[in-house]
């Protein structure tokens, strides 16, 4: 089946982009506006871009009134946010995080999570993550009705737990999202594969 977009309706087209480029992973990202108040919320428009510097990407869509959301609005205000990663124990308060809070209000004492000081930025990150990443902003763009957000991690933050040698992580198990509006994975699942060079290649062909 061809499927044309400029045919279909935006709600349609999301809908079905968003089921097949999976699975995604989630920033629950953590970031402050003037008074203090600090606004947490998932997004699946998001990965890392580039090792050298560390640049990770966040795309952050309208409110159901059609205006920036606060995440956007409070990182192109403060230059700041973190990116906490979502594992399976933290699913639900993630879930909470995602509803239509009020501005000003923020969705940590909902959810029961707790604030942790970060090390170079202003915003905290979640006490309860096993993994967050603190961001400056690099540079923002307006693509439609989305804000891409482009960070520098300037520190990360991983559990003892799951670091090994030389900067291996050992059984992080983020969760990731699939097909639109609800639909969940676990990455728990998992196989190896060592990457094969051209001249192995070119040995196993024969």
């Amino acid at each position: 089946m061809q499927i044309d977009p400029s045919q279909h309706a935006a709600p349609d087209n999301y809908k079905l982009l968003t089921n097949l480029v999976v699975p995604r992973p989630i920033a629950w990202v953590t970031s402050q506006n003037a008074d203090g108040v600090v606004n947490l919320a998932p997004f699946s428009f998001f990965n890392a871009v580039s090792g050298n510097p560390i640049y990770l990407v966040v795309s952050v869509g309208v409110n159901d009134a059609g205006e920036m959301k606060d995440t956007a609005r409070n990182i192109l205000a403060s230059g700041e946010f973190v990116v906490n990663m979502v594992t399976e124990e933290l699913f639900d308060a993630m879930n909470i995080s995602a509803a239509d809070f009020p501005e000003g209000e923020s969705e940590l004492a909902a959810a029961n999570l707790h604030a942790a000081p970060s090390v170079k930025i202003k915003p905290p990150r979640l006490a309860e993550a096993q993994a967050s990443m603190e961001c400056k902003l690099h540079s923002s763009q307006l693509l439609g009705k989305n804000t891409l957000i482009i960070g520098e991690v300037v520190m990360f933050h991983v559990a003892d737990h799951l670091m090994g040698p030389r900067m291996h992580v050992n059984n992080f198990a983020p969760i990731g999202r699939l097909g639109s509006p609800s639909v969940y994975c676990r990455s728990t699942d998992r196989f190896d594969v060592a990457r094969i060079s051209y001249a192995e290649w070119t040995r196993n062909k024969g």
